[in-house]
């Protein structure tokens, strides 16, 4: 949308919007992840799975799974994988490809997917020893709510990790960043995804993102007794760590 001659882009988290943009994008889903982010985002996903701290036993939530990297990252880790996964996320696309992509990995018998809002997990009280959350809960409606019920499905001393998109701090480096962001990103995910309107709700929702601080406060009121936080890659990722 135009106005005053400034192109403005829609951050609505409306559920079924944010389901369809997803579903739009799928197919191409991660191969412009990993070029758009040159790779990091699996170190990024390792970094969260160990911070984890996940003993052969455990049950991984992994909410927004999208297409399963994180799910599939985890349970083939060479140290603190978790005996299983249960995945969930609301794109009915994003779910088709994770499936294909588990069953060819053969890890059918240790990831399970399912299809479900991250405001009301389907999932009973204090059921699994460990969550994670990558790049997905900025998309969420209402994020309070999100966050009471990763503490509500984990289960008492487990861990929560949330990997979200952030906006380097450092002068210079801050300005090309948000320059890619902005002018070069949108432009080569749409060109490979064909959707270019999912690579602009990109930037202009992670500038609508709490700071660090601001974030780890929500996660506070919704009953995590320790939060700590680390920027990543100079800030462009932050991974937030938190304790129920």
């Amino acid at each position: 949308m135009a106005r005053d001659g400034v192109v403005t882009v829609s951050t609505s988290r409306e559920p079924a919007k944010i389901a369809g943009m997803f579903d739009a994008i799928a197919h191409k889903y991660d191969t412009n992840n990993h070029l758009l982010s040159a790779g990091l985002d699996h170190v990024w996903r390792r970094k969260a799975i160990r911070a984890l701290q996940m003993k052969s036993t455990d049950r991984l939530l992994d909410m927004c799974t999208g297409t399963g990297d994180l799910a599939i990252a985890a349970v083939t880790a060479a140290s603190g994988a978790p005996a299983d996964v249960v995945g969930v996320d609301f794109s009915g696309e994003m779910l088709r490809v994770g499936l294909a992509k588990v069953r060819s990995a053969g890890l059918a018998s240790r990831i399970h997917l399912s299809r479900g809002d991250a405001t009301r997990v389907p999932l009973p009280d204090q059921s699994v020893d460990a969550a994670s959350v990558a790049f997905g809960i900025r998309n969420v409606v209402d994020r309070d709510r999100g966050c009471r019920e990763f503490a509500r499905v984990l289960r008492p001393g487990g861990r929560l990790a949330v990997l979200e998109f952030g906006t380097p701090q450092t002068p210079g480096l801050k300005q090309l960043y948000q320059w890619y962001f902005r002018a070069v990103l949108p432009k080569i995910g749409g060109l490979i995804s064909g959707n270019s309107d999912a690579y602009k709700y990109l930037p202009a929702s992670v500038g609508e993102f709490p700071a660090p601080e601001a974030f780890a406060n929500v996660l506070r009121g919704a009953g995590f007794s320790h939060v700590e936080w680390q920027s990543l890659t100079f800030g462009v990722v932050y991974l937030y760590v938190a304790t129920k």
